[in-house]
């Protein structure tokens, strides 16, 4: 049986999976084998040595201290793909009101609710100041084709637009969910110099911090419409104010408001709410309740941010699983320190990741904590667990 903490409000559908599989689930889980989280941050937080995993109902992992999980040998999950069409409605959404006033018109006509039987005309004479173009027949620019990404790409397509798409790290899987008629852009900066509107689809990390930044926001076209998915600290805040000051570029759809973007002009900022629908809420709980009880229960990984996807059908009495990091003759000490007890190994499989490593060995028969905790004392070891 295991137990597992919740943090946030989890969709119920979620918490079922676990439940009806045996687990212990709830916020007040003490000691849990796994943790089951949304947006809270567990950064600073202090993890008991039997916490294995942690699963993120969401994409994004800046609330979790990876690189720490990975030296103590705890995976990290998220549910990529799960907010995906609701993300891409939200898209849709933004690239309407990067283009036309809705939000200012919908605040005039409510401000001159009390003028009675003139609101007609008023309305009649004060439209053309929401105008704006249509969507249909301009160039919408993706970075990033992941699951959201591709989805907005297609989408754009059927309502008329060119687009173009650029991901240096676009995997096989995302390729084959994309239009061939989405336009490969060589270099980032061709989506700068093409597209009327640009649309920002990457994860925030170490290489796209501030990617958006005045030497970016230079090469793009005067009027350029830019919609941020992503996250805040992609764009740089001072350098987007300074565009929009002078009109170079005319609007900035964002999820991630702060008190820098809320000060300039023409921003329509929303509270992050591109996921946040029922539907997806449900598909990101699924996905990592799954995740995390197949690795709870198998040793299998699916969907880690921080050490690599590994499964192996069950084969053999048990099962050895190790986190260790990527370096020589690991595996062999593994096998050989096993061959040397002459325990049969039935299957195996190891897969690299940076600078860590997991491998999973099936065992002719059962080995005991002495055996564990052998492995678990060479050089090298991060975690070790018998299945």
């Amino acid at each position: 049986m295991f137990k597992i903490r919740t943090m946030n409000t989890i969709s119920p559908l979620g918490i079922e999976v676990l439940e009806r599989r045996g687990c212990v689930v709830g916020a007040d889980v003490e000691r849990p084998d796994a943790m089951l989280i949304r947006s809270a941050s567990l950064h600073g937080m202090d993890f008991g040595p039997e916490l294995l995993a942690i699963g993120r109902a969401g994409a994004g992992t800046n609330n979790i201290p990876t690189e720490l999980c990975a030296e103590k040998g705890i995976v990290v999950f998220n549910s990529p793909g799960a907010n995906a069409e609701a993300v891409k409605e939200q898209q849709i959404c933004c690239l309407v009101l990067a283009s036309r006033d809705v939000v200012g018109s919908i605040e005039w006509v409510r401000s001159i609710a009390d003028r009675g039987d003139e609101i007609p005309a008023l309305v009649e004479k004060g439209k053309s100041s929401f105008a704006g173009p249509e969507i249909m027949g301009k160039t919408l620019g993706v970075i990033g084709l992941g699951a959201t990404g591709a989805l907005l790409a297609n989408a754009a397509q059927d309502l008329g637009m060119t687009v173009y798409g650029f991901d240096p790290f676009m995997s096989v899987d995302a390729a084959w969910r994309l239009s061939r008629s989405v336009r490969h852009a060589e270099t980032i900066d061709e989506i700068y110099e093409q597209c009327d509107y640009i649309s920002l689809n990457i994860p925030f990390n170490e290489g796209t911090h501030h990617m958006i930044d005045a030497a970016a926001l230079a090469k793009m076209k005067k009027g350029v419409r830019i919609l941020n998915e992503s996250r805040a600290e992609v764009v740089d805040d001072v350098a987007m104010t300074a565009a929009l000051d002078c009109g170079h570029v005319a609007k900035y759809v964002t999820d991630f408001p702060n008190q820098v973007i809320l000060r300039a002009p023409n921003v329509i900022a929303m509270p992050h709410l591109g996921a946040c629908t029922p539907e997806s809420e449900d598909r990101c709980a699924v996905m990592a309740a799954d995740e995390l009880y197949d690795y709870l229960l198998n040793g299998n990984i699916k969907n880690s941010v921080n050490l690599p996807d590994i499964s192996l059908g069950r084969m053999g009495v048990c099962r050895l699983c190790v986190i260790h990091r990527n370096v020589p003759r690991m595996i062999t000490r593994i096998l050989d320190f096993i061959s040397a007890l002459n325990i049969n190994v039935e299957h195996m499989i190891n897969k690299p990741r940076d600078g860590y490593a997991c491998t999973i060995v099936d065992l002719g028969e059962a080995i005991g904590e002495d055996v564990a905790e052998s492995i678990r004392s060479m050089d090298e070891v991060l975690r070790v667990r018998v299945l």
